[in-house]
């Protein structure tokens, strides 16, 4: 039995040792410089996305900053234009009583109104005369009609073809105001402008 013992013992001792060795032939050895390797690599690797996403960021900033600026601009170029239209149309030109002659200011502003038609090529206007109400109907329809036509005349001479200019008399038949004071006639006594 002695001897069934010592075999025993042998073979654990042996399956032991052969476990051992199998076990530290598995094992791999890291040595510390190949681990400060890897771990620059992964920070250089980190650092340059890093680098690349900021480089992206600031890019795409950039073009919202433009595009906002050029929305910007084009607002203010289209608020520019349409000032200028509601100008065109709201600055009527006044004569004095029972008279078609063009005043000072009133040249002043056709010329700043022949500007603009001339920036407008593709525009046609109506001219519209009108008159206060004192006169007769006839009278003040036959004034309304001067006073349109020296307006057109003006704006032909300053270069804006005749051909999309149009007048129209109302007479005293549309007022700005239709009170019976001085004030009130004045603002009547006007040519008015109408895009076609």
């Amino acid at each position: 039995m002695n001897k069934k013992l010592w075999l025993h013992l042998m073979m654990a001792i042996l399956v032991a040792g052969l476990f051992m060795t199998i076990s530290c032939a598995k094992k791999q050895v890291v040595s510390e410089s190949a681990m400060v390797e890897d771990q620059s690599m992964t920070d250089a690797d980190a650092k340059a996305k890093a680098e690349a996403d900021a480089k992206a960021e600031a890019e795409r900033i950039k073009a919202q900053e433009l595009q906002e600026q050029m929305e910007k601009e084009q607002a203010m170029k289209e608020a520019k234009i349409a000032a200028a239209k509601a100008r065109f149309l709201n600055q009527n030109i006044h004569f004095e009583y029972d008279s078609s002659a063009l005043t000072s200011m009133a040249k002043m502003i056709l010329k700043e109104k022949a500007a603009w038609l001339e920036a407008n090529p593709s525009v046609s206007v109506t001219i519209q005369g009108h008159c206060d109400d004192r006169g007769t109907t006839e009278y003040n329809l036959a004034l309304g009609e001067r006073r349109a036509s020296a307006v057109k005349n003006f704006l032909s001479d300053l270069g804006v073809p005749k051909s999309r200019l149009n007048t129209v008399s109302y007479g005293e038949e549309r007022p700005l105001d239709p009170a019976q004071t001085e004030e009130a006639w004045r603002k009547n006594r006007r040519a008015q402008f109408v895009l076609k």
